[in-house]
């Protein structure tokens, strides 16, 4: 049983309203269930409220914060109170094995991804975001310490490959313009979206920015949107169908 905050953030505290916010997006969870191959049996591990788990599997939820287990549907399985880096099950005891949108949060990276690996006999299928393209998003413009926070948060691609081990794929997967998943890259096109308090509340990153520089930014953002600097700079992304950010899709087999 964990006993505290499992991650650096803490959603005991802030997590009410996530399964509201950061909802299942119907494509990209078609990405992550089709790396799935044919398994029966899944382990869900940091599965939260329950985003992407696929429904016509034998899906195991794992998530140590109780208050984002209470947000789990009732039509979705309990899930496991237990951390990534101590899965409580034998070798090799699931045909895959999930991981989406959480790795950030676990303290030992190395040790999660290897105890993900551990319990999968076939692949290990990963939703995170690549560090390396966070600062392109046109938010770094007007909170770069929001998007610094992010980047040094999110573990580095070629350490995430190395853990799992095997062969390993990585695809950058396209988020779309309306995208119901509430991270901050959703809103790529739909900027008035990140002035609303509920919005920024699902997004754990901006808890690791400067208050007084969201507050300036913030601020900044609503003048460039009223007086049309916003979209003079970056107004094609409204009319832009997708768009190919940080978000990855890292797919390990078994060696």
């Amino acid at each position: 049983m964990s006993s505290g905050p499992a991650g650096d953030f803490d959603y005991e505290r802030r997590g009410d309203g996530y399964a509201q916010r950061r909802r299942t997006d119907p494509r990209i969870a078609a990405l992550v269930h089709a790396a799935l191959g044919d398994a029966r049996t899944v382990v869900n591990v940091g599965a939260g409220a329950g985003s992407y788990e696929p429904m016509d599997r034998e899906v195991t939820p794992v998530e140590p914060s109780a208050a984002m287990r209470a947000q789990r549907p009732a039509h979705l399985c309990p899930a496991v109170d237990a951390t990534a880096e101590a899965l409580p099950f034998p070798d090799d005891c699931f045909d895959a094995a999930m991981a989406t949108v959480t790795i950030h949060q676990w303290p030992d990276l190395w040790r999660g991804l290897r105890e993900l690996r551990r319990v999968s006999r076939g692949p290990a299928v990963i939703l995170t975001f690549d560090p390396g393209a966070v600062a392109e998003f046109w938010l770094a413009d007007y909170v770069p310490s929001l998007m610094e926070a992010a980047r040094q948060r999110d573990p580095p691609i070629d350490e995430v490959r190395t853990a799992l081990g095997g062969a390993t794929r990585v695809t950058p997967v396209p988020i779309p313009l309306d995208c119901i998943d509430g991270f901050i890259e959703a809103y790529y096109g739909r900027p008035e979206r990140l002035l609303e308090p509920e919005v920024r509340a699902a997004q754990s990153a901006w808890a690791f920015a400067d208050p007084r520089e969201v507050e300036i930014g913030l601020a900044r953002l609503r003048v460039n949107l009223d007086s049309g600097t916003w979209d003079e700079r970056f107004g094609g992304l409204r009319r832009q169908p997708e768009y190919v950010g940080s978000l990855r899709l890292v797919v390990s087999l078994p060696a």
